[in-house]
């Protein structure tokens, strides 16, 4: 009987900026540049050593209107690689490269098929006896439900659905193509191959209905492992699924809590044990790691006030675990112990700077003139940053914060 392996990729988002990291070495910048890139070379070179029966590519290819032909070709060249071994490549447009947004074009082999926005349309492989189904977005928004306009499953065939789609609704997705898996189930097909929804996730296995999550996390926001999905096939059922893991660069998260530290030097020891296990998962690839300090210490104060002291030991602790562990970002969210302060005297009675401090930031004069402020910044930051690093005015309260205790701080934790 037939047997036979394909990849399931999705969202390789071709010419999207990470971030970061960036702006902090130059080598660094271009390895983030380079990391969508070098990741979906990766994978067509795993479908090239498992020798594949053929790629589907679930939306997203690129993640906008191209500012000139370079990514056009890293693609074509990539896809040509496929097309000289016999491996055809089957795809559809999602709402980042739908047919309206991408203005120029490259000639792709035969090999590549794109299937129309007009109508859910069907390629079928004979010789395999499988029948793949997909529709392309013709433009950024599809509020239809394009599962319900998809064919009747092929009998006897094994019939894969290719699809870009926020299906059950995902809170940090916006709606497009929206469907149920009831919808897809309904369909009777052996594989929904799915798109649009960053992490792996499998909706059902009966039928299977999977998002293989993007291949190149581009932010904090999409952290962990990244990559395509190699599915076999056996006698006209799916036998099983594998990951294939293909990021050149991961995004982390890390809190650690500093409770009972007694000075910063103990709290870099912490935060250099927690980096530890990072280090087996890191090589040939970067780590960016943010981190969160928590906990009641009495190192709070210093750490508050050498900011950027704190920083530098944090990362040279991190290359002491692995050259390529890189902070993205440290967020100090610790507290003084509670323990009975003395008894002021003399001027230091008549000043309280923690409560003064406080007054200060309940006043609504001061909280609308620091949004104004927080405006002004985030009016002359770069457009291509996520929208989690852009929205300043959602960190207002965590930056007064912040403020708060480098000054209290830098006064030692003093009353005065």
């Amino acid at each position: 009987m037939s047997r036979f392996t394909f990849i399931h990729a999705a969202d390789l988002h071709l010419g999207s900026p990470l971030s970061g990291l960036a702006a902090r070495d130059p080598e660094i910048a271009r390895r983030l540049a380079q990391a969508g890139r070098q990741a979906f070379e990766d994978l067509v070179s795993e479908a090239l050593a498992r020798a594949v029966a053929f790629l589907v590519i679930a939306g997203d290819v690129y993640d906008g209107d191209w500012a000139d032909n370079t990514i056009g070709l890293f693609f074509a060249r990539q896809v040509a690689r496929l097309d000289r071994a016999g491996i055809p490549v089957f795809l559809v447009r999602g709402n980042h490269d739908a047919e309206s947004v991408i203005t120029r074009a490259i000639s792709l082999p035969p090999s590549v098929h794109t299937f129309p926005p007009t109508r859910a349309d069907t390629h079928r492989l004979d010789h395999l006896k499988v029948a793949i189904h997909g529709r392309s977005f013709p433009n950024r928004a599809v509020p239809e439900n394009y599962a319900l306009t998809y064919p009747a499953a092929l009998p006897g065939w094994f019939n894969i659905g290719l699809l870009h789609t926020s299906c059950t609704g995902h809170a940090t997705h916006e709606t497009y193509a929206p469907c149920s898996v009831a919808d897809l189930a309904a369909k009777d097909y052996g594989y929904w191959a799915l798109g649009h929804i960053h992490d792996y996730a499998e909706l059902a296995r009966e039928p299977w209905i999977v998002f293989p999550g993007n291949l190149q996390g581009r932010s904090i926001r999409e952290c962990g492992p990244k990559g395509a999905v190699a599915v076999a096939v056996e006698d006209g059922r799916v036998a099983a699924l594998e990951r294939i893991i293909v990021d050149r660069a991961r995004f982390h998260r890390l809190a650690i809590d500093l409770a009972e530290a007694a000075d910063e030097r103990e709290a870099v020891v912490r935060v250099e044990a927690a980096l530890r296990p990072l280090a087996a998962e890191t090589a040939g690839r970067l780590a960016a790691v943010r981190i969160h300090l928590t906990g009641e210490t009495l190192a709070h104060d210093r750490l508050a006030a050498d900011r950027d002291g704190l920083v530098a030991e944090i990362q040279a602790a991190a290359h002491r675990v692995h050259e390529d562990i890189w902070l993205e970002r440290l967020k100090i969210e610790t507290r003084r112990p509670r323990t009975p302060a003395p008894a002021p005297a003399g001027l230091a009675a008549a000043i309280d700077p923690a409560g003064l401090l406080a007054d200060i930031d309940r006043d609504p004069d001061f909280r609308a003139r620091a949004r104004a402020a927080l405006a002004e910044i985030a009016a002359k930051m770069p457009a291509t940053l996520p929208s989690e690093e852009a929205d300043l005015a959602a960190e207002l309260d965590a930056l007064c914060a912040e403020a708060e205790a480098l000054v209290l701080g830098r006064l030692g934790g003093r009353s005065c």
